[in-house]
């Protein structure tokens, strides 16, 4: 299984930018799918995370501004980024609970390499 993430770039305070990350592979099918960042010197933290049945939880310090969604036929996650801030600079990390099919089905955690966001001021 692989996450492909693409997106990410430089942009100017209350602009927007949308992430994506598509997994691919022997994928049954999907638990949940969530972004993460990790700002220089920080923690990684989680931003927004999506549940199959729809479910979402966001940060606090995203609310209102950042949508994730999904395109289940794609198994592809995607997290809108609105009225960004320069706080929002950070490597962001998709990350995809999912169920696949070896010897046997079993669930398992993936990540997509970091895509870096950067907010100009």
């Amino acid at each position: 299984v692989q996450l492909q993430a693409s997106g990410g770039g430089l942009v100017q305070a209350g602009g927007s930018l949308r992430l994506s990350c598509a997994a691919s592979g022997k994928i049954v099918g999907i638990n949940h799918m969530a972004w993460y960042r990790q700002a220089p010197g920080k923690q990684r933290e989680l931003v927004a995370l999506v549940t199959s049945g729809g479910s979402t939880n966001y940060a606090d310090s995203v609310k209102g501004r950042f949508t994730i969604s999904t395109d289940n036929a794609k198994n592809q996650v995607n997290l809108q980024m609105n009225s960004l801030k320069p706080e929002d600079t950070a490597v962001y990390y998709c990350n995809a609970n999912l169920r696949v099919s070896s010897i046997g089905t079993y669930s398992a955690s993936y990540w997509g390499q970091g895509t870096q966001v950067t907010v100009s001021s």
